[in-house]
């Protein structure tokens, strides 16, 4: 099945009006206070029609560039655009580049018109210096374009990536250096580099504890890993934008935790939550668009690209958000991932070069992806994989001598596949976003409820300098 170059008379009506309507709620914000959430859900919908629009028609002009690649779980073999995260990115940089006057709508006005009072008396340093730039968040400011500035970083990683495929040990750690504004800005504006101790252990390190340069080692270290778990948790139609499109959902339900209904304005944390949704709606938007294309059977790939900005999005909100703690909780099957692939990654055991689902042609369904050692393992080795064969984490198999021969990718999605039996790929997808979701929601329960049985309180309601 390959992609429609152009747009169907509905599809092109649909989301004409669909902009139409967006471009109309933006310009109904200025005749109150600006309203950037309400802003930003209307960019959103922009985003989602630009995005679905230039995928259709640049498939053609990715594909004449080099950029195709062909379904391996698939009986088809023609070929279909690949990269086309890079769509995706360049659309998401855009519209939240132009969505910067939005947020500080009210505190542009009180600059240069001295909060709406045309009547204001100046005092005589206020107009030798010229506008109230004093009441200007700057730092507010400074917060979003180093966000920018490090996504528009570990964009050119992806495309890099996608270009001249580059090895993992060169690419590892090169989200840290696209973190580097981020982290900067990080020091400068808020600097608080404390964790809160559990109740239990306050006695023997008092209720915060400063962990210093640790703190920004810490930050940098979620900035290449959130990236590399998404291109490592990858490998059938759909999972890398589904499995973002749930974790960028989750965290905005959190998000919306520290909004009105939900608590009292002002709390502490409100700024912070909401520059976080204001740099994940529009993700959502360009992410369900390409999801559309993508979904199985997929009609494009989306590239290293979408992965590393896709990542760097929830590091970003993450730490610019001062929840990366929470971040971390809705994560939990990427480090599950992480985890249990580093014997291959770190190449402890022979890691073939891709370790996608085996596609059985004959019933149409993914089966598990094999590993083949030519050369015997270490004892130590293979101990630990024989108890995890008998743990059902493994398949494994061994030749006359007792020796390990086989074994299936040490990947979470090979694993879903030793559970539970071959399945068709939709199914596969839809079984691990269903682990993926409730998993996500156990993690914020436990963020907002079981954390009161360790900590005197939950920053929902009281907040302590870093969450």
């Amino acid at each position: 099945m390959t992609v429609s170059t152009s747009l169907s008379r509905t599809e092109t009506l649909s989301l004409f009006s669909l902009s139409a309507a967006c471009v109309g709620i933006i310009a109904n914000t200025f005749q109150g206070d600006g309203e950037p959430l309400i802003a930003s859900i209307a960019f959103s919908g922009i985003a989602y029609a630009s995005t679905y629009a230039l995928i259709r028609w640049l498939g053609d002009v990715f594909m004449r560039a080099g950029l195709k690649g062909r379904d391996m779980s698939k009986t088809r073999t023609d070929e279909i655009p690949e990269t086309m995260g890079a769509v995706c990115a360049v659309v998401y940089l855009l519209i939240i580049i132009v969505f910067i006057p939005f947020p500080f709508y009210k505190d542009i006005v009180m600059a240069t018109s001295g909060g709406g009072n045309r009547d204001l008396v100046l005092e005589v340093q206020h107009v030798e210096t010229g506008r109230l730039l004093h009441r200007f968040p700057h730092s507010k400011l400074s917060s979003y374009l180093s966000a920018i500035l490090s996504i528009q970083s570990v964009v050119l990683l992806g495309v890099g990536d996608d270009l001249f495929d580059i090895r993992w040990r060169h690419k590892l750690f090169i989200p840290a250096f696209a973190a580097i504004p981020m982290l900067i800005v990080y020091f400068v504006d808020f600097g608080v580099t404390q964790i809160v101790i559990p109740t239990p252990l306050r006695s023997y390190f008092g209720a915060l504890f400063d962990l210093g340069w640790l703190y920004y080692a810490y930050m940098a270290a979620i900035s290449i890993f959130c990236p590399n778990s998404i291109n490592i948790f990858a490998g059938i139609n759909g999972i890398e934008v589904s499995q973002s499109l749930v974790i960028a959902s989750l965290i905005c339900l959190n998000d919306a935790l520290y909004l009105s209904p939900f608590t009292e304005y002002p709390h502490p944390a409100t700024d912070s939550h909401l520059f976080s949704l204001y740099l994940l709606l529009p993700f959502i938007g360009v992410s369900l668009a390409l999801w559309a294309h993508n979904w199985y059977p997929a009609r494009v790939f989306v590239g290293d690209t979408y992965c590393y900005f896709a990542g760097m999005i929830f590091a970003v909100v993450g730490i610019q958000g001062h929840f990366s703690k929470t971040l971390l909780l809705l994560f939990m099957p990427q480090i599950f991932n992480f985890i249990y692939s580093a014997p291959q990654l770190f190449h402890i055991v022979p890691c073939p070069r891709h370790r996608l689902p085996k596609f059985n042609a004959r019933t149409g369904l993914l089966e598990c992806s094999t590993a083949e050692f030519r050369k015997p393992l270490s004892p130590l080795v293979s101990a630990v994989m024989r108890l995890m064969h008998r743990l059902r984490l493994l398949r494994i198999v061994e030749n006359d001598a007792g020796q390990i021969t086989e074994s299936t990718n040490f990947t979470i999605i090979n694993l879903w596949l030793v559970w539970f039996g071959p399945m068709r790929e939709d199914r596969l997808a839809i079984g691990l976003l269903t682990m993926q979701t409730i998993v996500g929601l156990v993690g914020l329960f436990i963020r907002h409820r079981l954390a009161l049985w360790v900590f005197t309180a939950d920053n929902l309601h009281y907040t302590y300098s870093s969450a």
